[in-house]
């Protein structure tokens, strides 16, 4: 230990010590952190000889020079969300699964409860899609929207679980193939489509072999395919259970709303009236369209105003959103964004946008006035 003597100017009154103050022998004789509130005190201290670590000197300045670490926004817990959703599915194998889902799911969920325009938001922005990330990303959405729903209808939280834990699981036998297809540029290839038709049952059958036995999660993942009177597979149930009913609305609603590069996405509203028309305007389908508004968070929208504007908040009625305005009247881009209540007269939407390279260009953050 290399010790330098301590001199007045390298400490104040009423302020933290960065390091420790020792004697010349190197013994602590004060901790870091150490505040002088008596001027005496510290007098007396440097006349009777204080030293300090050289290397806790050299810690100490370069971690004044270093910029403070942002604390973690509401984003970036979402993409630690993404990256320990992939560490769940690939655990499959390994003992306590059923238990580290039951955690996952439940850590969703009150991620959700946090600030549910912030999960929209990402599942309808998607300004970075990750093709080959498609399978987790969509899952994560799926979950979201799943959730969302079944709290609009009323679900206990035990049955809401269950179907989270589905939308996490529905696609676990074909994860890798689905962000192959949704990168590859051409429709699927006849030996893909036969392993697509098959993943339901897989699922099941690897979930069964990792201990799972919640029956309602099992019959949702093995059915989120068939339609009610048929027509759905791998079976062709006629029949399938509200649960399964319910993932497949989400799961298909979030795919359409999904750029691949095959295909662009298609608006929110037109997937929504595709969705309405496929339930035939049934309590499900009814919940997701409530549940997101006309116009969800991530929405690109041009207002009355001339300014155009990206939905960052669901508002009191289905087409009345809050929305941030990204450029002035003249639609020149702004270097500050403005919250917009649509409500007003001289701010209702117009339309929706289907151009978002604009809004692509911004950090989320900044439009939720968050710091980035």
């Amino acid at each position: 230990m290399e010790l330098l003597r301590l001199v007045q100017s390298q400490v104040r009154l009423g302020a933290p010590l960065p390091w420790g103050v020792r004697d010349e022998a190197g013994v602590l004789l004060l901790a870091k952190g150490h505040v002088f509130v008596d001027d005496g005190q510290m007098q007396a201290l440097l006349r009777r000889g204080a030293f300090v670590d050289l290397e806790e000197v050299k810690a100490a300045a370069r971690a004044a020079q270093s910029p403070p670490a942002r604390p973690a926004n509401l984003f970036d817990l979402w993409e630690k969300m993404l990256w320990r959703l992939d560490r769940l599915l690939k655990s499959l194998a390994e003992p306590g699964f059923p238990a580290r889902t039951d955690e996952f799911a439940a850590s969703l969920v009150a991620l959700i409860e946090r600030d549910p325009d912030i999960g929209i938001f990402l599942s309808v922005r998607k300004d970075r899609p990750r093709m080959l990330l498609y399978g987790l990303t969509h899952s994560l959405h799926t979950a979201m929207l799943c959730c969302l729903m079944a709290r609009r209808l009323g679900w206990t939280p035990a049955r809401t679980q269950s179907l989270v834990k589905a939308a996490l699981t529905m696609n676990i036998a074909m994860l890798e193939l689905q962000g192959r297809l949704a990168a590859q540029g051409v429709p699927a290839m006849p030996p893909q489509l036969g392993k697509v038709a098959l993943h339901p049952q897989q699922a099941v059958e690897l979930l069964q072999a990792a201990g799972i036995d919640d029956a309602e999660w099992l019959q949702a993942v093995a059915e989120h395919h068939e339609r009610p009177g048929g027509g759905g597979y791998p079976s062709g149930c006629k029949n399938p259970c509200e649960a399964a009913r319910a993932l497949r609305l989400a799961d298909v609603f979030m795919a359409r709303i999904t750029p691949r590069s095959s295909r662009p996405a298609i608006s929110t509203q037109d997937a929504a009236r595709q969705l309405f028309q496929d339930d035939a305007g049934g309590p499900l389908s009814m919940a997701i369209v409530k549940e997101l508004g006309i116009y969800p968070p991530g929405d690109f929208v041009q207002l009355k105003s001339g300014e155009r504007a990206v939905v960052v908040r669901r508002g009191d009625s289905a087409s009345t959103p809050i929305a941030a305005s990204i450029t002035d009247r003249s639609g020149m881009p702004v270097v500050h964004t403005t919250r917009r209540d649509t409500a007003c007269q001289e701010f209702a939407i117009v339309a929706a946008l289907p151009d978002k390279s604009l809004a692509a260009r911004l950090l989320p953050e900044r439009l939720y006035g968050l710091p980035a």
